[in-house]
């Protein structure tokens, strides 16, 4: 099964997870919906909510808590890159201008709060602690991560352990929470609940380092920003962390004086692509999110052969090999 076919196969559940973000979307402030209805046009594969169907529907619930569930994880993941593109100035998002380059940095942190706000007081009427806890700490450990990332925008000092802890605030505890919410909705037994927990926080690391990568790799119109922005933007990401550490030091000088530069031009940038070649960085990059994916999957070993757990294995083989 094809990560294309999963998502046609599970295409009238991740529907209905749509229809209830536009259903929060009608309130009485119109920068709200406008605001929203941009970001869902913008398209994206909708991977939390995705999760969240499948670790339910694996763990043997079925009903419409699922997509309220799914609501709550995109809703979530909205608002972070709402708030993400504030902070770094980001003019596109997804090959579309960022919503706070069209409407300004206030409407953008506002309706991001908003949908932080409603995502959790939607969670509130599923009466479940397990999942108020899950996802409350997705939150608070999301502006962790971002927090951490931005005291060490464009040091090259940063070690692998930052880069790891950085990647499972941004990106990898919204996608555990969503697979731990969905065994929390069948009642699952602890041990599922567990596996399904650590399933999506591999996976999301996983997710996050194939992006990292990818900034180094795709064209603009594939990925919807410039070859090189995370530099530009002084984020030092896995790649970079593995190039510092085994390069000369006339070239680490080099790259050192690139990465605190106000501007990256296409020189610094080529030469930075050629000492990831020359090091292979971008292959040790891809071999340590390959070893985590590898996890990933084999946490999913106590499930017994299902449509979703073949689902769940095809998005993650999709992780790594996506184009965006």
């Amino acid at each position: 099964m094809t990560a294309e076919e999963v998502w046609k196969y599970y295409q009238k559940d991740i529907a209905a997870a749509e229809q209830r973000i536009k259903e929060t979307l009608g309130t009485v402030a119109p920068a709200i919906a406008m605001v929203g209805r941009h970001l869902l046009e913008g398209g994206g594969k909708r991977i939390r909510p995705l999760l969240a169907i499948l670790s339910s529907k694996i763990s043997g619930y079925s009903g419409e808590k699922s997509s309220i569930l799914a609501c709550c994880a995109e809703s979530i993941h909205t608002a972070s890159l709402l708030h993400d593109d504030v902070v770094d100035g980001a003019s596109m998002r997804r090959g579309q201008p960022s919503a706070h380059s069209l409407w300004g940095n206030q409407i953008a942190v506002l309706v991001g709060d908003y949908l932080y706000s409603n995502a959790l007081w939607l969670a509130n009427s599923f009466q479940s602690q397990k999942i108020m806890d899950a996802l409350s700490n997705a939150t608070v450990r999301m502006s962790e991560g971002e927090l951490i990332q931005l005291s060490k925008k464009g040091s090259p000092e940063i070690s692998e352990e930052n880069y790891m802890n950085i990647i499972k605030g941004k990106t990898a505890i919204l996608m555990s929470a969503a697979c731990r919410c969905g065994a929390v909705l069948a009642d699952a037994p602890q041990e599922k609940e567990n596996a399904l927990e650590s399933f999506g926080l591999k996976l999301g690391m996983a997710f996050q380092m194939a992006d990292d990568i990818l900034d180094y790799m795709a064209e603009e119109k594939i990925l919807g920003k410039n070859l090189g922005k995370d530099i530009e933007e002084g984020k030092i990401t896995l790649p970079l962390i593995y190039l510092l550490r085994e390069a000369s030091p006339d070239e680490v000088e080099k790259v050192r004086v690139i990465i605190k530069a106000e501007e990256l031009t296409k020189e610094d940038l080529s030469y930075i692509l050629d000492l990831l070649t020359k090091y292979k960085s971008i292959e040790k990059s891809y071999d340590k999110a390959n070893a985590l994916l590898n996890e990933a999957k084999a946490e999913l070993r106590i499930f017994e052969d299902s449509m979703e757990k073949t689902a769940l294995l095809s998005i993650s083989d999709y992780s790594l090999r996506r184009e965006k």
